[in-house]
């Protein structure tokens, strides 16, 4: 049986997506799509980018377009369910390393890493769920998925050594999920050294809420 933390949303579900082509060629031009949407809608937004437009800057005809995706609505759920997909293949588990602060700061660039990937198409998903009621209930399962997510990872974390006793791990990981969703949305704005200072921040967070520091050894007179 799977867990929460593994069943992901499949956000195409339903969706009637033309079949995914078996020929190289046409892989290729799918794929031009996803990365002309992904630029148009980090630069543009999702009313911004037209489909003429990500059909143009994927060198393609708006018939093409339309050979691959529906519409510019299906093409956007088609970017985040990659995301999705990118975000479960994440492993979980701590690394074997004696320094558990090093271990989960490698951890949080990794997930960082994969979520810029998608920064466009997530601030395409934001604009477009404030007034698709859909999307905005796709929006919470995947808050509900990513949210059991932190929470796995969490748990993990409390197995370790010098971990806290008692923490209130669901109310962590729902305010830690709220943090990385809201700094993904910011991340468009962020110089890198600016995004590494939060990556720290949120580290420093998280291993001081899960563990108690060790004791400081004391110098000999």
């Amino acid at each position: 049986m799977k867990t929460p933390a593994s069943a992901r949303p499949n956000l195409l579900a339903g969706e009637d997506l033309p079949a995914e082509p078996y020929q190289k060629r046409s892989r290729e031009k799918r794929a031009r799509l996803k990365t002309a949407a992904l630029a148009l809608f980090g630069e543009k937004g999702y009313e911004g980018a037209s489909i003429e437009e990500i059909a143009s800057r994927a060198d393609l005809a708006v018939g093409g377009f339309y050979q691959h995706f529906r519409s510019k609505r299906q093409l956007l759920l088609a970017l985040m369910d990659e995301l999705l997909d990118h975000l479960s293949r994440l492993d979980l588990r701590p690394k074997g390393s004696a320094d558990i602060r090093a271990g989960l700061r490698a951890f949080l660039s990794r997930a960082f890493a994969t979520d810029l990937q998608f920064l466009g198409a997530y601030r395409a998903w934001q604009e477009a769920a404030l007034s698709d009621a859909g999307l905005a209930r796709k929006q919470a399962h995947i808050h509900a998925w990513t949210t059991a997510r932190v929470a796995t990872a969490f748990t993990l974390l409390q197995q370790l050594p010098g971990a806290r006793p008692g923490v209130d791990i669901g109310a962590l990981a729902r305010v830690m999920d709220s943090f990385f969703w809201n700094l993904l949305a910011q991340a468009v704005r962020l110089r890198a050294a600016e995004l590494n200072q939060w990556i720290d921040a949120a580290t420093h967070l998280i291993y001081h809420a899960l563990f108690t520091d060790p004791p400081t050894k004391r110098t000999a007179k």
